[in-house]
């Protein structure tokens, strides 16, 4: 038979405790063994007045915004409420049962403060790389670098054309967003990587490039570049920048001289795709770092007109002199000049030019130059650098490390499909870097969390 509910007298005193009730296999129990944040008060100390109130305390607001970026809580108000009700977050947090979650105004107040000021989320991150790098999770022997676009939080129908005047100093007393790009105009990552004007210009979010690169509908997106080590994709460095290859090249060298000033590392090879692979990085790569560029060579040469293309041409480095498919020499200068122009030109190339006596009466004509008196061939003043990528390319090596930078890739479809960040919330180059670092802090302690399991207790 049914029979009724029984109500009992419930109990005077109870004994709870939060880690009892946190799963052995819980990935926040995984993580919590590497998140040592004990430096993170003498690091703010001078951004704190030693008068008024208690302030909340920062390691608990670290400790949140690593939960919502370890399982995809980017909002701050919904953040503060699954703290509130999982034992598990208020577990990693330090809270207990009756602990108090901050509001979600604070996170925004310390963010654009004192988080800010001191380049906190920066160094949350690098302590994360130091923790890894401990563990012996990086190699240091090879790194991998690319960019991947982050749409940004503005919208096209509040932007403005390229050839229409905004006055953006009246726009920067209200909008941080705006007094952010008007302060970035001559930073390399943002407005100095290329003179050309993008078609349209967000008024709420100016820094956001408006590009098409994702074969589908524009938008306005950042770009987040990543630095990692091949041995265990381990992400050394993160960079925030425009949504262009220039921007994103520029991002690289910041993050390989960086990671060599902070932890020391050198590695001796870099893979990258052809976007990289521009002479004047590679010759970068080559002479200023000693990294070996695998890398393929950015190269227009070939043509597709069914001429010779420069590949057709055999140069010989010792006499500097090129030769054609009909054996005739082609030099840097076929005349006699009672003043010599420079052989290097602005753009940094050497023009090779054919005697047009020898062109005229040549029978490949046609299939050389048809519609110029004599053929030219540039060659970069680092064509040194690019032959170098181009033979280790073709090596052996070149293809096991065009395998391996596929885990670059892997790590932004991590980001963006379990980490949720295929949109920003925050605006302005400062807000993408905060979310970037954030982002890539989590990924490390998820690595570290895979890849060195949790101690099992030993029998009694």
């Amino acid at each position: 038979m049914m029979g009724p509910r029984q109500v009992e007298q419930g109990a005077l005193f109870y004994e709870f405790s939060l880690d009892t009730h946190v799963p052995a296999d819980h990935l926040l129990r995984a993580i919590d063994r590497f998140v040592d944040l004990s430096g993170l008060r003498a690091h703010l100390r001078p951004f704190y007045s030693t008068t008024g109130r208690p302030s909340v305390d920062p390691e608990l607001m670290i400790r949140m915004l690593l939960v919502g970026y370890c399982f995809g809580i980017r909002s701050e108000r919904r953040l503060c409420e699954e703290v509130h009700l999982n034992l598990a977050y208020r577990w990693f947090c330090r809270l207990g049962l009756e602990g108090a979650v901050p509001d979600h105004s604070t996170f925004s107040k310390n963010r654009h403060g004192r988080f800010r000021d001191s380049d906190l989320l920066r160094e949350v991150f690098e302590i994360t790389v130091q923790r890894c790098i401990d563990a012996g999770l990086v190699g240091g022997e090879g790194f991998a670098v690319d960019a991947s676009l982050i749409r940004a939080d503005a919208n096209k129908q509040r932007s403005a054309d390229a050839s229409e005047s905004v006055d953006w100093d009246d726009l920067a007393r209200t909008r941080r967003s705006v007094r952010e790009y008007l302060d970035t105009l001559d930073e390399a990552a943002w407005g100095a990587a290329s003179e050309s004007t993008p078609k349209f210009i967000s008024r709420s979010d100016p820094a956001a490039q408006w590009t098409g690169a994702m074969k589908g509908h524009a938008f306005f997106a950042y770009a987040t570049n990543y630095l990692i080590d091949l041995d265990h994709a381990v992400i050394v460095d993160v960079e925030a920048s425009r949504a262009i290859r220039q921007a994103e090249v520029g991002a690289a060298r910041t993050m390989v001289a960086r990671t060599q000033e902070r932890f020391g590392l050198w590695p001796a090879r870099l893979a990258a795709d052809s976007a990289y692979g521009s002479a004047e990085h590679l010759a970068w790569l080559v002479h200023e770092r000693g990294i070996e560029p695998h890398i393929p060579v950015f190269d227009k040469s070939e043509r597709s007109d069914g001429t010779f293309s420069r590949s057709a041409f055999t140069y010989d480095p010792e006499a500097d002199v090129y030769t054609c498919p009909a054996g005739k020499p082609l030099r840097q200068r076929q005349k006699v000049y009672r003043t010599p122009p420079p052989l290097v030109d602005a753009d940094g190339m050497m023009r090779y030019h054919a005697s047009k006596r020898d062109c005229d009466a040549c029978a490949l004509k046609p299939r050389c130059c048809p519609n110029a008196p004599a053929r030219k061939i540039p060659r970069s003043i680092h064509e040194g650098a690019r032959q170098m990528a181009r033979d280790i390319c073709a090596s052996e090596e070149g293809r096991t490390s065009r395998r391996e930078r596929k885990k670059v890739e892997m790590l932004f479809a991590h980001l963006k499909r379990i980490l949720k960040l295929d949109r920003l919330r925050l605006r302005g180059p400062n807000g993408a870097r905060d979310e970037f670092h954030l982002a890539a802090a989590a990924q490390n302690l998820r690595k570290l969390a895979k890849l060195i399991p949790v101690p099992q207790p030993s029998p009694a």
